[in-house]
């Protein structure tokens, strides 16, 4: 009995937008490539609180300051060296100066614990630390040496703990031999959950931070007609994440355009830093996790002169996935927007793993110049996460519709808003799953009217366990940071999941709904 042979499958779709060339010398490394973009900016960065400010020309001195600091304090090509620090004009400063020394550079929220610290330390074999002052001692007591940073420029000239960065700033660059950096070597190692786990290395190469650069933010700025070295953007996001990372350490610097910088996120300032009444405001744009529809409405609403977005990307992806797209006759506020510049995706049926054509809803993968070089230190994690084809599985449910704009439907990947703070529920979930009398525990959000959400422990306990919910609070809390604490316990006899093995973190939410 012979078959019809089926039909060829469609190509995946790309963007719809023009490529972008990329520099296909192998020696280009993330620094050269932002400094060699000319621009006509003249400040850099500036400090939201107290106005003081870093110009383009002096920015460059300081980051060849640093890496010639470094290296003589020991710090060799491909050596680690963390940055735990809070947002500052500082940040780049250091962040580009490790880099361009062929240092790695491995990023940490300045609230982490000690043992969170010890552990992410012992991972990367951190070499060297730059902190805020008050992990100075935490780090050196690990056996990491630290040098304190400033959060302004004034504290930097005036304070006497800074004596040591003030030092590395001052240093001759004729000094430095600075040697061979490739596309393809490690520039940053950034912590993850993935879609399953406890966080992980993610490895990012220079050739993806040149890939930011070019496909997402200047690529975004093109969109708009004003020169980009006459924008200025307010840095609200931490730049410890991949996000604040690729927008205001990277890719806005290779523009021209001004960086003010916010210590920590306050909407009171934020108001304030913008201007009396938005009238400056021109675009908006929001990630990491989705909105709902009546924010989207309230904000276009209140604010029509504002172009509002949203995007899709990963730390996987060094943020490049996709990107809203309005025009004056298609406005898809609630879209994730178009794929990137040099980017495909896939939509997968969950089930049999085979491609849907646009209109379908599946699994998004994503392929392209972006994508992370792998895991840290883990193989098994980095084959479950990018095939062989080089397709990376996000494992984020999307609706792909006729003209190529993306909606996200569900997230595997839940991300906890606690206070302006992220949490990744995987990290605290590997920490419960340590305590003798847990079998099993998934995290989740409730949500809080004063805090926006707090994070929600479902707990099965082993057998003849009485377990009380303070012991389960006060054993986590004793090993994160604050505002990772659980706020809430409950004891179940199973934790939902899907025939992968996948916590299905919707039923939680739930079950929390059907308790109130």
């Amino acid at each position: 009995m012979q078959t019809s042979p089926r039909a060829p499958l469609p190509p995946p779709p790309h963007c719809k937008h023009p490529a972008v060339d990329l520099p296909s010398d192998p020696l280009n490394d993330a620094v050269s490539h932002l400094f060699s973009r000319a621009h006509g900016g003249s400040t850099a960065l500036v400090d939201s609180p107290s106005g003081s400010s870093i110009s383009y020309s002096e920015l460059r001195s300081l980051v060849r300051c640093i890496a010639s600091g470094i290296r003589s304090m020991g710090v060799s090509r491909g050596d680690v060296v963390l940055l735990q620090l809070p947002n500052s004009v500082y940040y780049p400063v250091v962040f580009l100066g490790v880099l361009f020394s062929g240092g790695v550079v491995t990023t940490m929220n300045p609230l982490s614990s000690a043992s969170e610290t010890r552990r992410q330390v012992s991972d990367c074999n951190v070499r060297l630390a730059f902190a805020s002052s008050d992990k100075c001692e935490m780090l050196k007591a690990l056996g990491v040496p630290a040098v304190a940073v400033p959060e302004d420029v004034r504290s930097a000239s005036r304070d006497r703990e800074f004596v040591e960065f003030r030092t590395l700033l001052s240093r001759k660059f004729e000094s430095f031999e600075r040697p061979i950096v490739k596309q393809q070597d490690t520039a940053a190692i950034v912590y993850s959950s993935g879609t399953t786990g406890v966080s992980k290395g993610v490895m990012l190469t220079h050739g993806n931070f040149i890939a930011v650069c070019e496909l997402f933010v200047r690529f975004e700025a093109s969109q708009y007609e004003y020169p980009t070295s006459e924008n200025v953007y307010l840095a609200v996001l931490p730049m410890f994440h991949i996000y604040g990372m690729s927008l205001f350490v990277l890719g806005l610097l290779s523009l021209g355009s001004t960086v003010v910088v916010m210590r920590r996120f306050d909407p009171n300032e934020v108001v304030k830093a913008i201007d009396s009444g938005l009238r400056s405001l021109k675009q908006v744009s929001c990630g990491a996790a989705a909105l709902s529809r009546k924010s989207i409405e309230d904000f276009v609403q209140t604010f029509p002169h504002v172009d509002f977005i949203q995007g899709y990307g990963m730390t996987e992806s060094t943020a490049v996935g996709t990107r809203g797209f309005n025009t004056e006759k298609c406005r898809r506020y609630s879209s994730i927007g178009l794929l990137a510049p040099n980017m495909q995706a896939k939509v997968l049926d969950w089930k049999t793993g085979s491609f849907l054509p646009p209109g379908s809803s599946g699994e998004l993968l994503l392929r392209g110049p972006a994508i992370m070089k792998g895991y840290l230190n883990n193989v098994d994690a980095t084959r479950l996460m990018i095939d062989e084809d080089g397709w990376l599985h996000t494992g984020d449910i999307v609706h792909f519709d006729q003209d190529g704009f993306l909606h996200i439907l569900d997230r595997v990947k839940e991300i906890i808003k606690y206070k302006g703070f992220q949490i990744a529920p995987a990290d605290l979930e590997g920490v419960l799953i340590t305590h003798p009398d847990i079998v099993d525990v998934a995290v989740t959000g409730a949500l809080d009217e004063e805090s926006g959400e707090i994070p929600v422990a479902f707990v099965v306990r082993r057998i003849g366990s009485n377990i009380s919910e303070e012991a389960v609070m006060d054993y986590l809390a004793a090993q994160v940071a604050p505002y990772k604490k659980v706020r809430k316990v409950v004891f179940t006899s199973s934790i939902p999941k899907s025939a992968a093995g996948k916590i299905l973190r919707r039923e939680l939410k739930k079950s929390l709904t059907s308790r109130l």
